[in-house]
């Protein structure tokens, strides 16, 4: 994917990781004029953080780079370029690649580690996704039973409540008739 950034910008993409997936990202600021050298200006800041807020990459005043971790945790990781503001403003774009899961491992590589041919790479392949079909379907049914359970409590707490307020809106009638009782008594109305 391409992003456009001017100076003094912050644009971030999150991503929705789960836990252990292998994640793999690179980015490298695109030249606008391939004959020479990117200018100064053309320098970014990145920052990958997790949902909870730790910093898994980091890098200042780079043209380009690479980051690899595995999530410690569920949730939306967020990726962060900088441009610091320059004089003239500078507008450019920079190539951001961002995998995790099955689709971050390098499938090439392994084919020729293992001396494997083309057919058995599809099948590995095919393989690893159906295991993380498999594993992100346990995923959302644990967040089903999870919202479920959270259903359930909301309702008897709203149960209880509402039992709560006709009590006492039974009470305050039955206090109402009493005094009413009382003040006609008082003025010998009944």
């Amino acid at each position: 994917m391409r992003l456009d950034l001017e100076s003094g910008v912050t644009k971030c993409i999150s991503d929705d990781i789960k836990l252990n997936s292998m994640t793999v990202g690179s980015y490298s600021i695109v030249n606008p004029n391939e004959a020479l050298h990117l200018p100064a200006s053309h320098k970014i800041f990145v920052t990958v953080t997790s949902p909870k807020g730790h910093s898994h990459h980091h890098a200042e005043s780079v043209e380009s780079g690479k980051f690899v971790f595995t999530a410690d945790e569920n949730g939306d990781y967020t990726t962060c370029f900088v441009a610091p503001g320059f004089r003239p403003p500078a507008k450019f774009a920079v190539d951001f690649e961002w995998k995790s899961g099955v689709e971050a491992k390098d499938w090439a590589n392994i084919a020729k580690r293992g001396q494997i041919n083309m057919l058995e790479v599809e099948v590995r392949k095919l393989l690893d996704v159906t295991e993380s079909i498999h594993d992100e379907m346990f995923q959302l049914r644990e967040r089903e039973r999870e919202m479920q359970e959270l259903n359930r409590s909301t309702n008897s707490r709203m149960a209880a409540m509402s039992l709560l307020s006709l009590v006492v809106a039974l009470s305050v009638a039955g206090l109402q008739l009493w005094h009413l009782k009382s003040f006609l008594e008082r003025k010998k109305l009944l």
